[in-house]
């Protein structure tokens, strides 16, 4: 069964910095895609960034140049590096992976999530 865990989050100021960590289990990270996703109050679930099986990544518009994806294979990790925090980033944080038989190029390829890490960025 895949599980993922994620840490990391917290309280900073506008233009400080967080590195999220997802632990997972039960999936191979550097398999296909891994991805994050952020949810704000009172907004939907959008994907922040996700990355590939040879370790290529996308991003939303609004954290290109102020986050990077990443994945430490030894330790079947990924992260999320967030520089130049704004308080617009504030939101629960998800870590996902995909189904056994979902593409990762599909819409709702995430499947499987952890249960989220909090950040909030005061200006």
């Amino acid at each position: 069964q895949v599980q993922l865990v994620e840490s990391g989050g917290g309280s900073v100021q506008a233009g400080g910095s967080l590195r999220l960590s997802c632990a997972v289990s039960g999936y191979t990270v550097s398999r296909r895609c891994l991805g994050w996703f952020r949810q704000a109050p009172g907004k939907g679930r959008e994907t922040v960034a996700k990355i590939w099986s040879d370790g290529t990544a996308d991003y939303t518009d609004s954290v290109k140049g102020r986050f990077t994806i990443s994945q430490d294979n030894a330790k079947n990790t990924i992260f999320l590096q967030m520089n130049s925090l704004k308080p617009e980033d504030t939101a629960m944080y998800y870590c996902a992976a995909p189904g056994p038989h979902t593409s990762c190029r599909s819409n709702d390829w995430a499947q499987y999530w952890g249960r989220g890490t909090q950040v909030t960025v005061s200006s």
